[in-house]
C-alpha cells in the first residue's frame, strides 16, 4: 500500500479498496470494529475468538444479520444522522441500521453506480416504488432521489401509482432516444407491465426484489420472463442490496451479480455457519456472508439469511431465503 493511502483515514481508504488490497483493509477494518463496536465484541468473545489470530478474511467472525433486529450495532458511539428500517411484514421485527454519515452512504452507491452504469447525469432515472415511497426511513429511497437528483433530466422522477403517466414518460423518451433507467420494485413492474406492455430500445429495467405478498410467488428467472416479453428486452436488471448494507451488487442480466471493490461475496456452510469455502474453482454454493467495507461505523462483516452461488470469478447469483430465516417484506420474491 503506498504511502497516500496510509495517510487517509479508514473511511476514506474503504474507495481505494481493490483486489490486491483488499484483504489488509478488511483486516483494519476487523480490528477496528472489535475495539470500537461493543456488540460486535461481545459476539467475537462468545465465540472465544482472539483477535490477534485473524489474518484472513475466512477467519474474521460474521454478524448474523437478525441482530440488527435485536440489537444497536455502532462503532464507535454517535448520534445517528438517520436510521434505515426494513420494510417488514405485520408479523416480524424490522430490522435498524443506524448510519453515522449519510454522506458515506451516498459515496458508496454513487460511485458503484458510476462503476456498473457510468455517470447519473447520462441517464433518465425513474424510480417506480410504491411501497417504499410510504415509508421515510428507506435506504432504497434515499438512493434512487440522490440519483434522480444527479442526473439532473427533467423527467426524471418517482411514481407511487401513476402507471399511465409512466406509460406517457417512456413514450417521449423513447421517441427522443434517451438513456433511460426504470427502477422498480418487483410487484410494480409486473403490475406496470400487464398493464402497458410496450417495446423498449433506450431503457434499462431493474428490479429491486419486493412482491411484499401482493401478487403469487414468482421465481427471478419467471419474472425476468414476463418483463422481457412486456417490453420486448434482451435482459433485465437487478440490484441487490438491503438495510443493513450501505453497498450493492448489481446484476445486469441472468441474475449473475458483481460487487464494487470494497464489497466481497463469501460462501458459508449451512449446516456449519464457521466454515467458509474459500474455493470457488466449483460454484460454490451455501449460505452468503457478506463483507462491505462501507458499513465501517456498523458492522462490516455480515451473515445473511440468503442462499447463494460463487462463481469463480467472483460472481455471485442469489438462490432464495434460507429455511430457517424469517421472510421480510423487501425479500418475499421467491429467488
Amino acid at each position: 500500500m503506498n504511502t497516500a493511502v496510509k495517510n487517509i483515514s479508514l473511511p476514506e481508504k474503504i474507495f481505494t479498496a481493490n483486489n490486491e488490497n483488499f484483504t489488509s483493509l478488511a483486516l483494519e477494518v476487523f480490528n477496528f470494529q472489535y475495539n470500537n463496536n461493543l456488540t460486535y465484541k461481545q459476539y467475537c468473545n462468545a465465540l472465544r475468538i482472539d483477535p490477534t489470530k485473524i489474518n484472513t478474511i475466512e477467519k474474521i467472525p460474521f454478524l448474523p444479520i437478525s441482530f440488527f433486529k435485536t440489537h444497536t450495532i455502532t462503532t464507535t458511539d454517535f448520534d445517528p444522522a438517520i436510521i434505515f428500517e426494513s420494510s417488514g411484514t405485520t408479523q416480524t421485527i424490522n430490522s435498524r441500521h443506524l448510519i453515522k454519515d449519510i454522506d458515506l452512504y451516498e459515496k458508496s452507491f454513487t460511485n458503484a453506480f458510476n462503476l456498473f452504469y457510468g455517470k447519473p447525469e447520462d441517464w433518465c432515472i425513474l424510480a417506480l416504488l410504491p411501497s417504499y415511497l410510504e415509508r421515510n426511513n428507506s435506504s432504497l429511497v434515499i438512493m434512487a432521489d440522490s440519483l434522480i437528483k444527479q442526473s439532473k433530466h427533467a423527467s426524471s422522477g418517482f411514481y407511487l401509482n401513476e402507471l399511465d403517466q409512466l406509460q406517457h414518460t417512456l413514450i417521449e423518451l423513447e421517441k427522443q432516444q434517451q438513456k433511460t433507467l426504470l427502477l422498480g420494485v418487483t410487484f410494480a413492474l409486473l403490475d406496470f407491465a400487464e398493464q402497458y406492455s410496450m417495446p423498449l430500445k433506450h431503457t434499462t429495467i431493474m428490479e429491486t426484489g419486493g412482491m411484499k405478498g401482493r401478487r403469487e410467488e414468482l421465481t427471478r428467472q419467471e419474472v425476468h420472463e414476463i418483463l422481457c416479453n412486456s417490453f420486448q428486452l434482451p435482459t433485465i436488471h437487478s440490484e441487490y442490496g438491503m438495510t443493513e448494507l450501505l453497498s450493492q451488487a448489481y446484476s445486469k442480466g441472468n441474475g449473475i451479480f458483481n460487487c464494487p471493490p470494497w464489497m466481497k461475496i463469501l460462501i458459508r456452510d449451512e449446516d456449519d455457519p464457521f466454515t467458509i469455502h474459500s474455493s470457488t474453482s466449483n460454484f460454490t454454493s451455501g449460505a452468503i456472508n457478506i463483507i462491505d467495507l462501507a458499513n465501517i461505523y456498523s458492522c462490516s462483516f455480515i451473515a445473511t439469511d440468503d442462499a447463494g452461488k460463487l462463481h469463480a470469478n467472483n460472481s455471485f447469483e442469489v438462490l432464495g431465503r434460507l429455511d430457517n430465516s424469517d421472510i421480510r417484506g423487501c425479500s418475499l420474491l421467491v429467488l
